[in-house]
This record gives structure tokens, sequence and C-alpha cells, in this order.
């Protein structure tokens, strides 16, 4: 939407596509040892050092407590990954057992990200069933996320807008 080159686009997409993988060595630290993972596994796929490099920053800078958007890939990451937010993330629906995280997705019952090329915005539109959770819940676990999605999308020169059911809040 950004009109970046399509190789930076593909980077992203793998970048986005292995963002997580650290996640299956522990949660803590989980974009240092997935962005370690990654890069050896692209390496060994054949990967040219300048782009597994680029992905593996993208993925070492995704996670709101150690990351910032070093470059393009590393920004269009953080927007995407602190964006996800939704129902559909909850595995357990019952709801006296779900913790705070999931109370939140789960009260997420619509969300759009959308990127405005045109007005140089990109705009997180959330429908939250505050008969679930407070507004607040959101905060709670998502203001770090919201602040790194600022600085991403200033990264690409573009404004961060996030709308909670239906009132502008940046």
């Amino acid at each position: 939407m950004l009109e970046y080159p399509k190789e930076r686009i593909e980077l992203a997409k793998i970048a986005g596509y292995l963002h997580d993988i650290g996640n299956n060595i522990n949660r803590v630290n989980h974009a240092h040892t997935g962005a370690l993972l990654a890069y050896n596994i692209l390496k060994d796929m054949g990967m040219d050092v300048r782009s597994r490099s680029d992905i593996m920053m993208a993925i070492g800078n995704h996670d709101e407590q150690t990351g910032n958007p070093v470059n393009e890939i590393t920004a269009a990451l953080i927007l995407a990954d602190k964006s996800e937010v939704h129902r559909d993330r909850v595995l357990e629906k019952n709801k006296p057992r779900l913790d705070i995280h999931d109370r939140v997705n789960y009260a997420v019952t619509e969300a759009e990200l959308t990127i405005d090329n045109k007005e140089k915005k990109v705009i997180l539109d959330l429908t939250i069933d505050t008969n679930i959770c407070p507004i607040l819940d959101y905060f709670k676990i998502f203001m770090d996320r919201t602040i790194m999605s600022k600085y991403a999308a200033k990264y690409l020169d573009i404004w961060y807008e996030l709308i909670i059911n239906d009132t502008k809040l940046l």
C-alpha cells in the first residue's frame, strides 16, 4: 500500500511468517531467540546475508519491551503484529477462566487495520464489547504496543490512528 519495492515487501512477508518462531523455545526473549533461529534457517536456505539480516532485525525488534523500528520491514512487522487483536485468537472460550489477554481479545468483535496511502496514515479500528471487558483493560495490555505502533508508523512517515468503538483516540 505504501509503494515499497517488491523485494522489501517479500522480506516483510517472510519476517511476518517467522516473527514468533522464538516462542517455540520460550516466550521470554522470544524476539531475540526467533531472530537467531530465522537467520540460520534462511542462511541454510541460501538467502543472501543482507536480506536475512533485515529479516533478523525485524524479528529481533518486534517485541514492545526491547524493540524499535530500525527499518521499514521492522516497522511493517510491528504494525501488523501489534494490531492483531480479535476474539478469534482465543482458544478457550470459557469466560470465567479467561485471563486479561484472552478477555481483551475475546471482547474485540471487530478489528480492521487500514492503510490510507493518500492520507498517509494507518488506522486500527476496533469494536470492543464492554460487557466483556472495559476499554481500560485493553490499554492495560496494549498501551506499550500502541506506542510502539505509533513509532513504527512514524518510521514509515505515516500517521497512526486508533479508533475504539467509533471514538478516535490517536
